[in-house]
């Protein structure tokens, strides 16, 4: 089994790739991808979540609960 760290040009690749893009390229979801934050699809515009990475629910919860509690107020 690979140990090692991914290169750029895994990463790159990783990126072009678009099987791990979803819902009109907003969405990252590569599991060989251990970037919690990869640059988005039009790099520019910053960065996206790595929706296999399972860290991800933990930065989207804090997120949705404060959404709906000001949407409730």
């Amino acid at each position: 089994m690979k140990s090692e760290k991914p290169t750029q040009e895994d990463y790159d690749n990783w990126h072009k790739d678009p099987k791990n893009w979803y819902l009109f390229n907003t969405c990252y979801y590569n599991p060989k991808d251990k970037r919690l934050l990869p640059p988005k699809k039009i790099q520019w515009m910053g960065y996206t979540i790595n929706f296999a990475n399972p860290y991800s629910v933990m930065l989207l919860l804090p997120f949705i609960i404060i959404v709906i509690l000001v949407l409730l107020k």
